[in-house]
């Protein structure tokens, strides 16, 4: 292994067995390739699956090998039109099998945070999906919560508005202003420190730089 990736293991390591303190599943997968195979193996034949706004599980290709398996009811909000339609796959969420979303920045004692503007995504990951599974890059992981936090304000949602045709002050030039922007995407800001329903909190951590 290079060092890089002997790192990498060795902090995961640190990070699972804080996750299994905090009442989580916790897998590590070295590739990209090898956590989209664990989170198909996470999802049972016959579940409904959708996920949040997540450029990790898109960018690796899971909802493509959730379809082509065959056995399961995918929930594509992107393959919806009118804002009518994305607003009942939001909803059917809630009673989803199995709800996929990644992490805008975790702490390395396993607190998990998560930034969104209209709170579907932070509301399915506190309740209602019967499974909830996580895909955390480690480039997202910081020494402490407060870090974390700073993290996903300062570099993940000043990169994230990018992609959406809205007027904030970090789309027009890239910094976060802690601003009360109408469009502000940083709405509802979610720590998750532990779970009281057991089985139901799935963390695959990846040796790779994923997401924003």
């Amino acid at each position: 292994m290079t060092p890089q990736e002997q790192r990498n293991a060795l902090l995961a390591e640190r990070i699972i067995k804080n996750l299994k303190r905090r009442h989580m599943e916790a897998f590590y997968c070295p590739t990209g390739e090898g956590a989209a195979q664990k989170v198909s193996e996470l999802i049972a034949d016959g579940s409904t699956v959708t996920w949040g706004g997540t450029a990790t599980v898109r960018d690796l290709g899971i909802p493509d090998m959730l379809r082509q398996r065959g056995t399961l009811t995918v929930l594509d909000r992107d393959l919806v039109d009118t804002p009518e339609g994305k607003q009942e796959i939001y909803l059917k969420a809630f009673t989803a099998d199995a709800y996929l979303t990644s992490a805008n920045a975790m702490s390395e004692d396993g607190v998990i945070v998560n930034i969104d503007g209209n709170g579907n995504r932070v509301a399915a990951i506190s309740w209602g999906p019967k499974k909830v599974i996580f895909v955390i890059g480690l480039n997202k992981v910081t020494q402490t919560v407060e870090a974390a936090v700073a993290r996903a304000r300062s570099t993940a949602s000043p990169i994230n508005v990018q992609r959406f045709d809205i007027n904030t002050p970090c789309k027009a030039d890239g910094v976060c202003h802690n601003c009360n922007s109408a469009e502000s995407i940083c709405s509802y800001i979610h720590i998750l420190r532990n779970n009281r329903t057991p089985g139901r909190l799935a963390v695959v951590l990846v040796g790779e730089d994923l997401g924003y």
